[in-house]
């Protein structure tokens, strides 16, 4: 893929990504509350979006704030968002989290990367969402998809999603970044799959540099 592709190939992902559910964690974010994109993110990982979905739900039926969330015993949180992915490790990170944003920063959820990293079970990927999907702030996201897409695409030439973020962050015009994340990770639920892309379906076929694919359908 040549870098003056980017704009085409942004345009085809919003036209390809209508056709598809928006991840959850793009879902909760129409709420505007940076406190349910950063939980919802933490019960995310490694953890399939309908689990997410329903767990997420479940626990924001018992508790929509730090305060209520940190008065919920850890067993409560377990049994809300099982069966996600480490869902005891979550729910301890979970009570943590919220009784951390309670003595240190009023209840209110930091806005600031370095910030957000002191978090329990917070990395960089949670705390991009965060930024971007919170609080409007520019940040680019990468999680599996968006590491694995963007170097099947050729657009970056990169080993872990944290040096992609940051390649990303040289060459992927502004105007992209907080979009970029839901684009590839609807498109990677969806079409660009980890083994054997759906490449015979897709618009971005003619100018993807298809590397790593080995087998395609």
């Amino acid at each position: 893929m040549k870098d003056s592709d980017i704009d085409a190939v942004i345009n085809i992902l919003r036209e390809e990504c209508e056709k598809w559910q928006e991840p959850i964690v793009t879902e909760v974010s129409r709420k505007h509350d940076p406190f349910r994109v950063l939980i919802s993110t933490l019960i995310s990982l490694r953890t399939k979006d309908e689990v997410t979905r329903a767990a997420a739900s479940r626990l924001f039926q018992l508790a929509s704030g730090p305060a209520e969330m940190a008065r919920l015993k850890t067993e409560v949180i377990e049994r809300a968002i099982y069966p996600a992915g480490f869902y005891r490790t979550k729910a301890k990170n979970i009570v943590s989290t919220c009784n951390l944003l309670l003595e240190e920063n009023g209840g209110r959820v930091p806005d600031e990367i370095d910030e957000l990293l002191k978090l329990p079970g917070v990395g960089r990927k949670t705390a991009n969402l965060v930024v971007t999907l919170g609080y409007g702030k520019p940040g680019i996201c990468v999680d599996t998809h968006v590491h694995r897409i963007s170097n099947r695409l050729g657009y970056v030439k990169t080993k872990t999603p944290e040096k992609t973020e940051f390649v990303l962050r040289e060459k992927l015009p502004g105007r992209y970044w907080i979009e970029y994340n839901d684009l590839l990770v609807t498109f990677g639920q969806n079409l660009c799959a980890p083994v054997s892309p759906f490449c015979s379906q897709c618009r971005l076929f003619s100018c993807c540099d298809r590397v790593g694919v080995i087998r395609s359908r």
